[in-house]
Formats: structure tokens, C-alpha cells, sequence
């Protein structure tokens, strides 16, 4: 079992491993990721991962047409998940449909509670393990 993440941009890189964007991934945790530029156009390599990962999540075997544009996707991930939580909220009735997608909605964080949480996150969640010398700059 490995905890991994993917990223996946513009069809031409993509980045696999356990690295989380953050201080404590880079400068405190054991992690590994490989990331891959891959130049070739229509079949590169981060397109067609990107396609695989739209099949898996959309629960489809057929075509995925509708994918290869990202704003097709976009559209096919929102109505997939809005398919989705209509049946959670009618009762799970009937079928379950297709999808492993599902509306987040992000917190309501307000200001006073943003501004407390933000030292304990700096310092405990996500410190600087960087050496003494070079914490508070952009070096790594």
C-alpha cells in the first residue's frame, strides 16, 4: 500500500509519489515521487494517465470522448457527481448510479478563527525542518 498522489498538468507532465505540497513533506517526512515530461503530443504518457484516472472515477469501460477536451471532463466530473449526491439525497433509492465522485463543499473558516489556527499550523502541522540557516528563506 502506498498513500500516493497525482498531478497531472496541461496533458504533458505528471508527478506520482507520497509528496504533499507543503514544508513538512519536503523537509521533515520520508517521500517519494516520480515526475514525467513527456513531449509526444496526442498519446503522451500524462494524457493518457489523466484518461485512465477520468475512467476509474466516472465507473466507465466504454469511450471517454467527451474527457479528451478538459472542460468536457470538468463537465463529465460535475455531472457524475451531481448524479451521485441526487441519489444520496433522494434515499438511495433504485440503482446506485455510476461515479465515484461526489460535491465537497469547502469550510466556512472566519477570520478571527483563520488568524488562531494559522501559528499552530506553521509550527505543528506543517514546520519549517529545514536547517537553521536557511528557514525563512526560499532555499531549499
Amino acid at each position: 500500500y502506498v498513500h500516493a498522489k497525482t498531478c497531472i498538468v496541461d496533458d504533458t507532465w505528471a508527478t506520482i509519489g507520497s509528496d504533499n505540497f507543503n514544508r513538512r513533506s519536503w523537509t521533515h517526512d520520508s517521500e517519494l515521487s516520480a515526475a514525467i515530461i513527456d513531449l509526444a503530443g496526442d498519446a503522451a504518457y500524462a494524457r493518457d494517465l489523466r484518461l485512465t484516472l477520468a475512467a476509474e472515477h466516472l465507473d466507465r469501460t466504454g469511450t471517454l470522448e467527451d474527457c479528451v477536451d478538459p472542460r468536457g471532463m470538468f463537465a463529465a466530473y460535475a455531472d457524475t457527481a451531481a448524479e451521485l449526491d441526487r441519489w444520496h439525497a433522494n434515499g438511495r433509492v433504485d440503482e446506485r448510479p455510476p461515479g465515484r465522485l461526489r460535491r465537497l463543499e469547502p469550510p466556512r473558516i472566519g477570520p478571527l478563527k483563520r488568524a488562531l489556527a494559522a501559528i499552530p499550523y506553521r509550527v505543528v502541522h506543517d514546520p519549517d525542518g529545514r536547517p537553521r540557516s536557511i528557514r525563512g528563506t526560499d532555499r531549499f
